[in-house]
């Protein structure tokens, strides 16, 4: 007899995450090595964050608090919620498993887009359920009216990531307010807002208005990993009606967010300069990079987070390889369905200058 895992991994592709650098180092032997592969953040961890955390060392050796009591109700002073309506996680992608476990039945249907975070394909398939992928839009944009229509009566769970990773596309406010119009109350929307900090348009919603709205069909998930620097530390964060937020806590590990993490979300939310500077410098880094695609003429999508979506075309896995031996690390776009693209993330600007320099050289030979 053979020990068999369950059926619903038969349809799970493993999430790869953009190469870490010491990986880049044995297979390449490169040295000087830049990341702009996993939108990161470039000036690295909040400073009240970083001070938090020394001073939490010494609490190392308790069990964290596993109601995460003060970060909660940090999150929830912060952002104008009741501690009820707050949970939080190891990292984003945690939560996003927290609503998979309590809601979603074998058989159940989940709409998300084709070209979007692959964990939620993940998550979706190990509860068993079926997944439900739309195309893109125009624009490399979510199509949200492709959304509404694939709406079954077995539609549990409906992930929009706004920003959208791997594009940087936004869905603006109207088109999001006309979509939730005509989702039916029984089905779950998911707004995944890791991003949403990044975003410089007047067009944009406010996912957070629509829970205080009291929407019990709504969940906001927002995450410490990008602005705030904290991607290693891993600690992420949803707000939604006291109601939708509760199942979470039943599936929710006991020790899911660590003593480091913890203080150091507290701590961060504190830090508005390091978050002003962030911003600042993503906006430039952004606007540089899209004006030389421009000159390149290299295809992009409109982005609006701390990452360009490129076209590079079907030798862009070549690319993505002579760019590794180089010393720069970008993301493939295959497990996005996008294999054409490569999304790069911001960096400081001798980072990004880099990058284009590489990518003239690289694409002036084909």
């Amino acid at each position: 007899m053979t020990i068999r895992p369950q059926r619903g991994l038969e349809k799970i592709q493993t999430y790869v995450p953009g190469k870490p650098i010491r990986e880049v180092e044995r297979e390449y032997g490169a040295q000087d090595i830049v990341k702009l592969a996993s939108n990161e953040n470039p000036f690295g961890v909040s400073p009240k964050a970083l001070a938090a955390m020394r001073g939490a060392l010494t609490d190392a050796y308790l069990y964290p608090d596993g109601a995460s009591y003060d970060l909660r109700s940090a999150l929830a002073k912060h952002f104008g919620f009741a501690l009820n309506q707050v949970t939080v996680g190891n990292g984003a992608d945690d939560v996003i498993l927290h609503v998979s476990m309590a809601y979603l039945d074998e058989g159940d249907e989940v709409v998300t887009s084709r070209s979007s975070f692959p964990i939620y394909d993940i998550y979706t398939h190990a509860m068993r359920a079926i997944l439900v992928k739309t195309p893109l839009a125009a624009g490399h944009r979510i199509d949200l009216e492709a959304m509404a229509r694939a709406i079954t009566p077995k539609t549990k769970l409906l992930f929009v990531c706004n920003p959208n990773n791997p594009t940087g596309t936004i869905s603006t406010k109207g088109e999001l307010d006309r979509f939730l119009a005509s989702v039916p109350d029984r089905v779950l929307v998911i707004l995944d807002e890791a991003y949403a900090e990044m975003v410089d348009s007047d067009e944009f919603p406010d996912g957070l208005a629509y829970v205080r709205e009291g929407r019990e069909n709504i969940l906001v998930l927002r995450t410490f990993s990008k602005v705030y620097g904290l991607a290693g530390v891993r600690l992420g964060y949803a707000f939604g009606h006291p109601k939708t937020i509760a199942p979470l806590f039943k599936v929710k590990p006991a020790f899911t967010v660590n003593v480091l993490a913890q203080a150091a979300g507290i701590a961060a939310l504190e830090d508005e300069e390091f978050v002003r500077f962030t911003v600042d410098e993503n906006r430039k880094g952004r606007r540089y990079l899209c004006e030389a695609f421009d000159r390149l003429r290299i295809e992009h999508a409109e982005s609006h987070a701390n990452f360009v979506l490129i076209r590079i075309g079907p030798k862009a896995a070549d690319v993505q390889r002579a760019l590794l031996r180089r010393g720069i690390i970008v993301r493939p776009c295959v497990a996005y369905d996008l294999p054409d693209f490569l999304r790069v993330s911001i960096g400081k600007a001798e980072q990004n200058e880099r990058l284009v320099t590489a990518l003239a050289e690289l694409l002036a030979k084909r």
